[in-house]
Parts: C-alpha cells; structure tokens; sequence
C-alpha cells in the first residue's frame, strides 16, 4: 500500500476506495497544500440513485472529510446524450421535463450525505446543462472537437465493449467522452475543480478531461477511480432478487434499505463498512475478528450506520427494532412492508405488490422452491387466492416479511 502523506488520498487508500490515479504524487502533494474542488458526475436516469451510485457518493463525503470541496454534477446536459460506459445496449432517452423532475428529486439525496452552503470546503450543486445546452455544434466541433482522435477513442473499453459484442454505438453516445471532458474543463475554468472521480469505467473520460483542460488551458488536473464494488457471490452491488436498492424512502421503505445491509455476505462485511459508513477503522477491525454467529452483530451494526447515514437515525433505529421483533420475538414489526388489500389478493400479486419478487413469474418459481409462507405456513399452490381480515404475514425465505392489511 503506497504511504500517501495527505489525508485525502490515505482515507481513500485505508477505507478501500483507490482502483487507479492519475499522478498520484502530484495529487497527494497539492491536497496537502491548498483546498482541492473535485466533483463526481451523476446522471439524472431516474427518480432517485441506488446503492451502486452510494460509493461516488462517499467519495464527495470522503473529500469533504478530508477538509476539501465536494462539486456534485447533476447531468441535465449529458442524461441527454447518454454514457455508454458500462452499457450493452442504447439507453433509452429522456425529455427535458422528464431529466428535470429526475434532478429536482435527486438534490435531496445529497444534502444527507454533505454539507452544502458558502464556505470554502462546502459543497456546491452544478448542472452541465447551465454550459452543455449553449454550445454551438459548429464551435464544439471546430474548438474541441479537434483535440480527439478516433483512433484513441476506439481504444476506451466503453466503445470496445460495445463493438466486440456487435452492439450498436450510436454517434450520439460516442460523443458523451467528449463532452464529459467539457465538464471537467468547464469546472475547472468556473470553479477551479482539479479533481474528478468515479467508478473504474470512468477512467477513460476522465483522463480525456484531463487531457483536454492541458491542451487548452494548460492547466494540471487529476483523476480518481474506485474499484467495481461486486458483492462476494459476485453479483454488481446495488441490485438484489426484486431490483434495484434505491436510496429514496418512497422506492423502497427505511426497512428494506436496513434489511439490505443486514443480509450483506460475511465476507463483505468489513469492506462495506470502510465503504459506506463512518465507523473507525480500528471498529471495523474488531467487528472483522467476529467469528460464527457473532458476525450477526457486524451485520446489524454495518445495517444501522449505513441506514443511518442515508435514511437518518430515526429511521436506521425503527428497522433495527421492527427486525428484531419479527425475528426474535416472532410478532410483525411496525416498520415490515405493508400492502393495503380490499377483499382478497393472488398469492403472486401479493409478492409482486411487496416487492419481494419483479414479476408473476418469479413468484411461480419461489412457491415451486418451497420460499414463500402465508403466516408462516409453507404454501405450494401459485393460484392461491388470499382473503385478508386484519393483518396476513407474508414471507420469502427466512430474511423476508411483509403484511396484507385489510383496507
């Protein structure tokens, strides 16, 4: 492990978020010096970021920490184009309305996690589309454009991806590197950002920025990739059986968020503790040493500060007491997943409605596995038809739980 000298960079190397650098030297001496502005760019594809985004969002944390200013990058301009970085396929896109009321809901996400205002190390809120929709075709082409060959374009892993496995590339998409290299420019000129980070299919576009911004403006800036945060079984974080792990409480309640971290694999338990909470280091090395079932109190402590931190105290501490009265205690706690039904509901509809499963079909498969209980009593028939008075308990395996309440 390299001994970085600057708080920044030897956080980032002792919690597990360094994959690659640019000059890391140069880096590590300029954060020691000055208050360095890095950003982290995020797209507006939907209403709220998921787990898979929450490790770019502890990098802006990580920064701020460290005594530095966050820059958080709203996409208004590039969601329009389309990253291809990491994608088989073309995304589909989004209108000007739709982009907008995607950024308005994700703004919330991040005054969690940062603390935003005038100072020198307080976060800033940009959107490219304040620089990206003025651009003049003629002139980005002629000023910018010129800077990039197709040659070194062909080379960046997102456009290889994409030919090697005969998927189309749209000229549209293979100009995001170049205006994402814009961006950098852009806020080193507005807010003299030298740092841009993200995920390791960022690498490319970022070190285009960095390229750019020296041919233009000769000036010196530096990059920051983290390493494919993957679970232990090898699945992409941010995902689990019924979908995507979204940060927002209205896609997915304070109890799903919590119950997600407390069935994180015991392999992984140390490493999404440096990763997505704020407990010390030494603190995460005690919890490592727990062996057997005591890995169950690491679960529950990494559950209620990665909860908390995203959800707030309240809400980490209402899971942690819904879960262990459903488990230990065995009655339904007030915080489980509730589904209002008049009357009666199909067995499958009522998994699909839970947001246990993602549809009909993965419910048929679950009951054929034995997974599914009506008031803990096994059940085999995909057809059944459930008439709810009062309260009807409704699980999927050992870890899952939800209740029809009759309307």
């Amino acid at each position: 492990m390299t001994d970085y000298q600057s708080d920044l960079l030897r956080t980032l190397s002792d919690r597990g978020y360094i994959h690659q650098i640019t000059d890391s030297a140069a880096l590590d001496k300029l954060a020691q010096s000055q208050v360095v502005p890095g950003y982290v760019g995020f797209d507006a594809t939907a209403a709220s970021l998921h787990v898979g985004n929450l490790v770019s969002v502890m990098l802006l944390r990580r920064l701020q920490q460290a005594g530095h200013k966050p820059i958080v990058l709203l996409g208004g301009g590039t969601t329009k184009v389309g990253d291809p970085s990491g994608k088989d396929e073309v995304r589909k896109l989004l209108d000007t309305d739709g982009i907008n009321a995607n950024i308005a809901s994700i703004r919330r996400i991040f005054e969690r996690f940062l603390t935003f205002g005038d100072g020198p190390t307080d976060a800033i809120m940009v959107n490219n589309a304040d620089w990206l929709d003025k651009l003049g075709y003629i002139d980005l082409l002629r000023d910018v454009g010129r800077h990039f060959t197709i040659n070194r374009m062909l080379t960046f892993d997102s456009v290889k991806l994409r030919l090697d496995r005969e998927q189309p590339l749209t000229f549209l998409e293979f100009n995001y590197m170049i205006l994402q290299a814009y961006d950098f420019m852009e806020l080193s000129r507005r807010a003299g950002c030298r740092l841009q980070m993200g995920g390791s299919d960022q690498w490319g576009n970022i070190v285009n920025g960095i390229e750019l911004s020296r041919r233009v403006d000769a000036t010196e800036l530096y990059g920051v990739t983290t390493p494919l945060i993957t679970r232990a079984d090898g699945q992409k974080m941010g995902k689990s059986v019924s979908g995507a792990i979204w940060l927002h409480e209205d896609q997915l309640s304070h109890y799903d968020y919590w119950q997600f971290w407390r069935n994180t694999d015991d392999r992984d338990v140390g490493r999404f503790m440096r990763l997505f909470t704020d407990l010390p280091l030494d603190e995460i090395a005690r919890y490592e040493a727990l062996e057997g079932s005591e890995i169950n109190a690491a679960k529950v402590a990494l559950a209620n500060a990665a909860t908390e931190l995203c959800r707030g105290k309240e809400a980490a501490m209402a899971a942690a007491e819904t879960a262990r009265k459903t488990f230990e205690e065995g009655v339904a706690g007030a915080d489980l997943p509730r589904v209002s039904v008049a009357g009666s509901i199909e067995i499958l509809d009522a998994l699909v409605a839970l947001g246990f499963v993602g549809s009909r079909g993965e419910g048929k498969r679950k009951i054929a596995e034995g997974a599914v209980k009506v008031d803990d009593e096994a059940i085999s028939a995909a057809d059944l038809s459930i008439a709810v008075s009062g309260e009807t308990k409704i699980s999927l395996g050992k870890k899952r739980h939800g209740l029809l309440v009759s309307a």
